[in-house]
C-alpha cells in the first residue's frame, strides 16, 4: 500500500457499531473491540500499538459496565478510526450524565470513569432525544510524534 492510499484510508472513517442488550458478559464487549482494532491493523494495515489495544478493551469494559450497571434497557457500543485516533462511543437508555467522583484510592469501585477520563485524549457526554452518549478519543501512536511503537532512539 501507498503512503497515498494509506492516508486516505486514515482520512477515511472506518465505523463499528454493535447493539448490547445487557445479557452479554461485559468480556464480549472486550472482544468485539479487540477483534475491530485487530481487524483495524490486518484490513487497512493501520498500525495500533499493543498499548492502545489494551486501552481500548479497558475503556470499553469500563464504559458498557457503566451502561449495563446504571442504564435500564439496551446500550450501543461504536468505534471508529479516523484521522489516527480510535472513538469509542457508547450510548444508554438513561438521561442521567455521569460524574467522576472525587479522588480516593481506598474507595472500593466506582473508578471506571476516573479511568477513562485518564487515559483518553478527549472526554465527552451528552445528553440524546432519548438517554446520552458518552465518547472517548484515545491516540492510535504512542509517540506523539507518529511512531506506534514510541519514541525511537
Amino acid at each position: 500500500m501507498t503512503q497515498d492510499e494509506n492516508e486516505s484510508l486514515v482520512s477515511r472513517p472506518i465505523l463499528s457499531a454493535m447493539a448490547l442488550d445487557g445479557s452479554e458478559p461485559i468480556a464480549g464487549a472486550r472482544r468485539a473491540a479487540r477483534r475491530y482494532m485487530t481487524e483495524v491493523q490486518a484490513v487497512h494495515g493501520l498500525p495500533v500499538s499493543d498499548r492502545v489495544m489494551g486501552m481500548v478493551e479497558l475503556v470499553v469494559s469500563e464504559l458498557v459496565t457503566n451502561a449495563y450497571k446504571y442504564a435500564p434497557g439496551p446500550c450501543l457500543l461504536e468505534l471508529e478510526i479516523g484521522d489516527g485516533v480510535v472513538e469509542v462511543s457508547v450510548w444508554d437508555t438513561d438521561p442521567t450524565l455521569p460524574a467522576a467522583c472525587p479522588t480516593d484510592p481506598s474507595r472500593p469501585g466506582q473508578h471506571g470513569l476516573e479511568i477513562a477520563m485518564a487515559v483518553c485524549r478527549s472526554f465527552d457526554v451528552r445528553r440524546e432525544p432519548v438517554g446520552k452518549r458518552v465518547k472517548v478519543t484515545m491516540g492510535l501512536a504512542d509517540d506523539p510524534g507518529g511512531d506506534p511503537a514510541g519514541r525511537m532512539l
